[in-house]
C-alpha cells in the first residue's frame, strides 16, 4: 500500500507519491560460495520486496538439474480507493487537469485528493511526474463501499473506478506469490526450445505448446500483436526463432533470450533480410509472418498458418531451393515446404519487374547479436524468444523500457503479474512468475521490482517476458501459477524446457 494512505481523506490536499522502494529495499547478492558450487541455487538472502524476511517456500525436483520453488512472502495491508478518470480516459494527467477534475468531485459533494505520482526513471527514459484524483480509502473487506462511491460519482456525471492500492507501485507490504524454475547447467541434460504452437498466426496456451513437444516445463513467451485481425493475433512482437527457422523478425535493439541446446544468453538483436532476383536486383524484406505496411516486402513461411494479405499486392511462391514456382494473386495459403514473398506498393512493383516464373530468388538472412556484434547462425539448435523489456545487465538493474516500447506509467510503475527469464554467471537458467491482480493474495511487481527479484534469484542478465493475464508457468502439463484472467490465456509463443 502507498504509505501515505493511512486514514480516510478528510480534506482536499495534494500528496506526493514517489517510488520510495527504489532506495528503501536493498537487494542482497547470492553468496559467492553458493554461486561457485552450482550454476544456479535458491538464494539464502531475505526476500527483497516489502519488509525483508525469509519467504515461505516449497521445493520440488522435477528433473535432473531442474528445481521448482513455490514461495510466498509479505502480508496484505492494502485496501481500496476510488480513482477519478481524466477527460482523456486515463487515470492520470497534468496537475491542472487533476485540479479541475477535483473541483468537479467537490461540486458533487465528495472530498477529493489530488496525488502526485512519480514514474521512476529507467535506463533509457527519465522520470515522469503525473497527477491523479482519488476519493476515499477503504479496507480490503470494504470494496462494496468504494463501489457505492463510484456509483455516486457516476450519478453526478463523473467517470471513476475502484482501484486496489497494491497495484499503484509505491510502498507495499505485499503479499507476493511466486513460482521459480531453476535449471542447473552443470547437471541438466535436456535442452531449451521456443514454440509458437501449431502456427505463428494463431494463439495457443503455454500448456498446449509444452504438451505438443513433450516439455518438462515452460513459461509464456514475449508480447504478441493484439492490434491486428483476430485470426493473426499470435504474431510475436519481436524475434522468434524455432529450431533454427526465423519465424518473426526482431525489433532492432529489443531484448531477447537466445538459446542453443542447453545454453542460454540474453542480448539484443537485429536482422537484415534481403531478396535478390536472378537479374541481381535486390530488395529488403521488412518482416516475416506479419501484416504488411506501405511499400513493404514480407516473407511468409509455412508456419504462418494463415493466408497472405488479400490486398492489391503480389505473391511469389518459392520452393525450398528458392525457385519461383508460382506468380499469383495475394490472399492464399502458403503451400507446405514453400515460402511466399508478398509485396505491396513499391515492393509489389519490384516483384513484378524483377521476378519471373522459373527463375531463382535468393533470400538471405543475417541475424546479429548487438552485444558482441557477431552473426548468429540459424542452425537447428537455435531458438529465440523476444522479451518485452530488459531488466538486468551484468547484475545491474538496467530497465530498457523506452527502447522496448514500454516506457509508460502503467508498464513501469504499476504492478502486474510478471514472467521473467534470467541467466546466471555459470550458465544456469532462471524462469520466474509472480502472480498479481489478486488483492490480498499477490500484488505482482512493477518493472523495477521485477529486476530486483531476478537479481535476488541470482541472475546476471534478465528480461521481462509478456505478463498480465498472459503470465503462466507450466510444469508437467499443469499450470502451477494462478493466471489473473482466471484461466490460462492463449499466447503467441513459449519458452520450454525439454528432457533431451
Amino acid at each position: 500500500m502507498i504509505g501515505i494512505l493511512e486514514k480516510p481523506f478528510m480534506t482536499r490536499r495534494t500528496l506526493v507519491v514517489g517510488l520510495a522502494l527504489a532506495t528503501a529495499l536493498p537487494v542482497t547478492a547470492v553468496p559467492a560460495a553458493a554461486r561457485e558450487s552450482a550454476a544456479v541455487t535458491f538464494p539464502s538472502a531475505k526476500f527483497p520486496l516489502g519488509t525483508p524476511a525469509a519467504p515461505a517456500k516449497t521445493h520440488k525436483a522435477i528433473g535432473q538439474g531442474i528445481d521448482l520453488y513455490q514461495l510466498t512472502a509479505g502480508r496484505s495491508t492494502d485496501g481500496y480507493s476510488v480513482t477519478v478518470l481524466m477527460p482523456s480516459g486515463r487515470d492520470y494527467g497534468r496537475q491542472e487537469t487533476a485540479d479541475a477534475k477535483a473541483a468537479e468531485v467537490e461540486g458533487a459533494g465528495l472530498t477529493p485528493s489530488v496525488q502526485k505520482f512519480v514514474r521512476p526513471g529507467v535506463a533509457d527514459a527519465p522520470s515522469q511526474e503525473v497527477f491523479m484524483v482519488r476519493v476515499g480509502m477503504w479496507s480490503l473487506d470494504d470494496k462494496k463501499k468504494a463501489e457505492e462511491t463510484v456509483k455516486q460519482l457516476k450519478d453526478a456525471g463523473i467517470k471513476a473506478r475502484v482501484d486496489y492500492l497494491g497495484d499503484d507501485g509505491g510502498n507495499t507490504t505485499g503479499p507476493w506469490s511466486m513460482n521459480v524454475l531453476m535449471v542447473d547447467a552443470r547437471r541438466f541434460r535436456g535442452s531449451y526450445r521456443a514454440s509458437v504452437g501449431a502456427s505463428v498466426a494463431a494463439r495457443e496456451t503455454t500448456s498446449a505448446m509444452a504438451k505438443g513437444v513433450g516439455a518438462i516445463a515452460g513459461v509464456n513467451g514475449g508480447f504478441f500483436n493484439i492490434h491486428t485481425s483476430k485470426a493473426l493475433r499470435g504474431d510475436p512482437l519481436g524475434a522468434s526463432v524455432v529450431a533454427g527457422k526465423l519465424l518473426s523478425e526482431p525489433v532492432a535493439g529489443r531484448s531477447a533470450i537466445v538459446i542453443k541446446g542447453r545454453k542460454a544468453a540474453i542480448t539484443e538483436l537485429k536482422a537484415e533480410i534481403t531478396a535478390t532476383g536472378q537479374n541481381g536486383s535486390r530488395q529488403e524484406i521488412a518482416g516475416v509472418n506479419r501484416p504488411t505496411a506501405a511499400d513493404e516486402l514480407v516473407l511468409y513461411t509455412e508456419e504462418f498458418g494463415a493466408k497472405t494479405p488479400a490486398d492489391e499486392g503480389a505473391d511469389v511462391v518459392l520452393d525450398a531451393t528458392g525457385k519461383v514456382v508460382a506468380l499469383r494473386a495475394p490472399g492464399a495459403n502458403i503451400p507446405k515446404g514453400h515460402t511466399v514473398l508478398h509485396g505491396v506498393g513499391g515492393a509489389a512493383d519490384w516483384l513484378r519487374e524483377n521476378v519471373l516464373d522459373g527463375e531463382t530468388v535468393k533470400v538471405a538472412t543475417k541475424l546479429t547479436d548487438l552485444r558482441t556484434d557477431k552473426n548468429i547462425a540459424l542452425t537447428p539448435d537455435l531458438n529465440v524468444v523476444a522479451g518485452g523489456v530488459g531488466l538486468l545487465r551484468n547484475r545491474r538493474v538496467n530497465v530498457t523500457a523506452k527502447r522496448d516500447g514500454h516506457d509508460s506509467v502503467n508498464m513501469i510503475l504499476r504492478r502486474h503479474p510478471r514472467t521473467m527469464a534470467g541467466v546466471t554467471r555459470n550458465g544456469g537458467l532462471i524462469l520466474a512468475t509472480v502472480d498479481g491482480r489478486n488483492p490480498g493474495v499477490s500484488v505482482g511487481a512493477n518493472m523495477i521490482e521485477a529486476a530486483r527479484l531476478m537479481k535476488w534469484l541470482g541472475a546476471v542478465n534478465a528480461i521481462n517476458l509478456d505478463g498480465g493475464g498472459s503470465t503462466a508457468m507450466v510444469v508437467g502439463n499443469k499450470v502451477v501459477n494462478r493466471p489473473s484472467d482466471g484461466a490460462e490465456r492463449p499466447v503467441g509463443d513459449a519458452l520450454l524446457v525439454l528432457p533431451r
